[in-house]
């Protein structure tokens, strides 16, 4: 007697293993109906042999190619076996090697065929690598997410503009179009790329961008809730300016904020009271805020009452995270970051999350029942998106 298609469906659903998933292909007609959904829906490239065999997979079965909904592509070339069983150093094996000269053009075609696609991830392993926008030139998917460790230019810029359902974004280059002062190098004014256009991804909530310019140019105008940035300038006037510009067109955005996390090369805690001001000062950048970081926790006893004091007009915070590497002798042990996440409690009852960064390490106190508990599990690099 023939299985029927429901219970098909529930044997495949019950299955973890891809090689597995891939055996039951090969049983009948009904298990490879839904075993080929559960084995393609996502993909993650990682070995450039078997990312380059995988792309030929999608791009000469369309039915395949069909099936996927995420994808992600790892861009790093395998390292040299010799290398790694002799135990060589880092100054004595050889430059990163290049991916072979087909690479990105395989991935292309593989794109092309992917038609249902709302999730691409692009990690870039070596820089040299990272001129490959063109291989998007004839997607025609409508993304979601979209992580993106590619070069900004024209052909970029071009995608971006097609994308009409995107949700989340991760650029990691860009190059401002309208920026006189942006060195030659990065493009002059007959060959720097053009701007992103008003209406491309109306629906974008979720931005992260290592330069503080792409968010400057995003935001005005689309439903940012969760903004993750750095700040490009060093000198504390530029500062200053790159800030007010900053938070001037996240108020244009047409959502109000929920998340904002601003990263530095250099934290101090004058600058960190200015940033806070600022924010608590507009409505749009404090009704809604429920994460906040990276702010330093002053050490003096008045200026940290004066911190909470901002703090206390944020009346939806729920995780703050503060830089704490200033202080001696840092706080180190778990009942020293309970105190300090306790004594925050009192001002600003609100926060069930406090993240202390120390020299980059990250440890984070949450709130269970009242009480303030050391917290291992908590993917810190996620707080921002979850809060």
């Amino acid at each position: 007697m023939a299985l029927t298609l429901e219970i098909c469906r529930n044997v495949v659903s019950e299955i973890g293993s891809r090689n597995d998933l891939a055996r039951l292909c090969q049983v009948s007609q009904g298990f490879r109906t839904f075993a080929e959904r559960a084995l393609y829906n996502t993909l993650y490239m990682r070995n450039v042999q078997e990312t380059l065999l995988l792309c030929r997979t999608l791009s000469y079965t369309a039915r395949i190619a069909a099936l996927v909904d995420a994808l992600t592509i790892y861009t790093a070339a395998e390292v040299d076996s010799s290398l790694e069983e002799s135990g060589s150093s880092d100054e004595e094996s050889e430059p990163p090697q290049e991916l072979p000269h087909n690479y990105w053009s395989c991935v292309a075609r593989a794109l092309e065929q992917t038609i249902n696609l709302q999730y691409l991830n692009i990690h870039i392993a070596n820089s040299t690598n990272a001129d490959a926008a063109w291989a998007l030139s004839k997607c025609t998917f409508q993304l979601r997410g979209f992580h993106c460790d590619l070069n900004w230019d024209n052909h970029l810029i071009s995608f971006l503009n097609k994308q009409t359902d995107l949700d989340d974004l991760y650029l990691l280059d860009y190059i401002d179009s309208g920026n006189a002062s942006t060195p030659a190098s990065e493009g002059t004014p007959s060959n720097r790329p053009p701007s992103l256009s008003s209406a491309a991804f109306p629906h974008l909530s979720t931005l992260e961008c290592t330069f503080s310019e792409a968010a400057i140019a995003i935001t005005p105008g689309r439903p940012i809730t969760r903004l993750k940035t750095c700040f490009s300038r060093t000198r504390v006037d530029e500062k200053r300016t790159e800030l007010t510009e900053l938070l001037t067109k996240v108020r244009q955005s047409s959502r109000s904020l929920r998340a904002l996390d601003i990263a530095d090369s250099e934290y101090t805690t004058s600058f960190s009271m200015e940033l806070l001001s600022s924010i608590v000062a507009s409505r749009a950048t404090s009704s809604e805020l429920r994460y906040l970081g990276t702010l330093v926790l002053p050490i003096s006893g008045r200026e940290r009452l004066q911190f909470y004091g901002l703090l206390m007009r944020l009346p939806r915070i729920q995780c703050v995270e503060v830089e704490v590497s200033d202080w001696i002798p840092p706080p180190s042990s778990p009942p020293a970051f309970r105190a300090l996440a306790s004594e925050m409690r009192l001002y600003t009852p609100s926060v069930s999350r406090v993240v202390f960064v120390h020299n980059f390490d990250r440890t984070v106190v949450s709130v269970v029942d009242g009480v303030c508990r050391m917290d291992n599990d908590a993917s810190c690099e996620l707080l921002w998106r979850e809060t």
